[in-house]
């Protein structure tokens, strides 16, 4: 699923494009989500993962995303490159078709900016645009206080704590916390 390009303005005054990925992303997005994955523990991927993506697989992915129907990818452009990225998805099952499923990511030097919460918007309207959606759900790693902060802002609250589900590279075990956003319907 592809949106049209929104162009809007930084905290600082810049211009940036959020709009959604494609083939020309990919060399790009690989770089970014490498970059990305070493600025924080708070990522599920680590640099050395990133690594083994091949622009032809992330072009595939990109493809199969922008000719979805219940998946979508989008990437935030600033300063003439990839800021952050975030995806929405869901599938068609019966018992769980109602709930769609986001991420995001942001490089370090683009933060305070108000990227997230662009992004989260959004994704938020992707779903309601979907009759069949009514919850929004995501999965922080314990300590990501700036990632709670945003997603409590945009209307996510704590359901659940998966206990020591991550291990970080050092051996550390950390929890991760279940969100959900309602959508009224």
């Amino acid at each position: 699923m592809t949106i049209k390009d929104i162009e809007f303005k930084l905290k600082d005054g810049r211009t940036a494009i959020l709009r959604s990925a494609n083939e020309k992303d990919a060399k790009a997005l690989i770089e970014y989500m490498k970059k990305s994955t070493g600025e924080t523990d708070f990522l599920l991927r680590t640099p050395e993962e990133c690594e083994t993506q091949t622009i032809e697989q992330e072009i595939d992915f990109i493809n199969s995303c922008n000719l979805s129907d219940t998946h979508t990818l989008l990437v935030c452009e600033a300063d003439g490159k990839i800021a952050g990225n975030c995806m929405v998805w869901w599938n068609k099952r019966a018992k769980t078709g109602h709930r769609a499923n986001v991420a995001i990511g942001l490089l370090s030097e683009f933060w305070n900016q108000g990227i997230g919460t662009r992004m989260f918007r959004e994704m938020i309207k992707i779903a309601e645009s979907n009759p069949n959606i009514l919850q929004m759900e995501l999965d922080f790693i314990e300590g990501n206080s700036r990632a709670r902060a945003l997603y409590e802002k945009m209307g996510f609250r704590i359901t659940g704590i998966k206990f020591n589900s991550i291990r970080q590279n050092d051996g550390t075990l950390c929890n991760e916390y279940s969100m959900i956003r309602e959508i009224s319907r």
